[in-house]
């Protein structure tokens, strides 16, 4: 595996987790203050679903 394919694939989590936290952002209408705990719900249930082997959902 090249280097360039496994930073492609390192990257995926993180870029899914990103996407799934402006989903929940979103979906309680973009109030301050709650980025970090976006971001780590976000990163918990992209955790979960890939350790399961589920697909993700985003929005």
């Amino acid at each position: 595996m090249t280097k360039q394919r496994r930073s492609t694939i390192q990257s995926q989590p993180q870029q899914m987790t990103a996407i799934a936290a402006y989903y929940l952002a979103e979906r309680r209408g973009f109030s301050p203050g709650q980025k970090l705990e976006d971001w780590l719900r976000a990163e918990g249930e992209i955790e979960s679903r890939l350790q399961s082997g589920l697909p993700s959902s985003s929005g």
